[in-house]
């Protein structure tokens, strides 16, 4: 869970921030905007014992184990989400909004190459038309998404029809093997931000197969188009994570930006569109 407070002038400029995120450490909780007065908080839950990330504690019964980028996929999903809510108040574009906040010259170019490959359009959300952005870091890899969705207000089902990531990892030794990590993280980021959950009550798993926990398949699959940033002058880091880290905000972004709700928990299932449309 996170919880962040911000403050922002009339002319929409960020000057405070503050970011608690509970429960999931404090990988990725940093923000790399520039906002003059900021402050970052990773509230642990007595009893979790994340040297051996293998057991809870007081947190839920069962033990858990390794995930493709536990804790930023929460962080980044938290700031992205906000920095959109904050773009929408201040009446601006997501994009410029981003970019009147950031002076890091990595992150502003995978920006940059995301929002040119996607044809981005200024406008100020919701525009109907469900295209979302979402930006993060992680490792030494700088990462920008851009998605589009289709939303089907009456079941509350999201299609998500297209994506275009950009990533600066550093030398890109292998392009091919490059782009299918994150084709890969792509797609697992589907499944963490539209499906899969696993539910439990007193004590019991209710989700024990894939006929409830449902991963991404064939026919949810986007278009997908990546840009290999490369940058010469680090040298190669990580890219079989980083590019899965966007996809919940993006999703959500695009969501909001189709039909004016909302989401504020992953996975973002049917049930839970339908009720953040219900309350708009």
């Amino acid at each position: 869970m996170v919880k962040i407070r911000s403050g922002m002038t009339a002319d929409g400029k960020i000057v405070s921030w503050d970011f608690k995120v509970y429960a999931a450490g404090d990988w990725g909780s940093v923000t790399f905007y520039d906002i003059p007065n900021q402050r970052t908080t990773a509230v642990p839950v007595t009893g979790i014992a994340w040297q051996k990330m293998d057991t809870a504690g007081d947190l839920h019964p069962f033990n858990v184990g390794p995930w493709r980028m536990p804790g930023v996929n929460t962080s980044t999903f938290a700031r992205e989400s906000h920095m959109d809510v904050l773009a929408s108040k201040a009446g601006v574009d997501p994009v410029e909004f981003r970019m009147r906040h950031l002076s890091d010259k990595r992150m502003r170019r995978v920006l940059e190459a995301a929002v040119k490959q996607f044809d981005w359009k200024p406008t100020r959300a919701p525009s109907n038309q469900g295209i979302g952005i979402a930006c993060g870091t992680w490792y030494k890899t700088c990462v920008a998404t851009v998605v589009q969705v289709k939303v089907d207000k009456s079941t509350g089902k999201v299609q998500v029809e297209r994506v275009a990531t950009a990533v600066d990892a550093g030398i890109i030794v292998n392009p091919e093997g490059a782009r299918q990590q994150v084709e890969g993280c792509v797609s697992m980021g589907l499944g963490y931000a539209l499906s899969e959950e696993v539910r439990f009550s007193n004590g019991e798993i209710l989700d024990k197969n894939f006929d409830t926990y449902e991963i991404p398949r064939f026919s949810t699959m986007p278009k997908i188009e990546v840009v290999l940033v490369d940058n010469p002058e680090l040298a190669p880091d990580g890219i079989a994570e980083p590019p899965a880290i966007t996809m919940g905000a993006a999703i959500a972004n695009a969501i909001y930006d189709a039909t004016g709700a909302r989401l504020f928990q992953l996975p973002m299932t049917p049930d839970r569109v339908k009720a953040a449309l219900k309350q708009s």
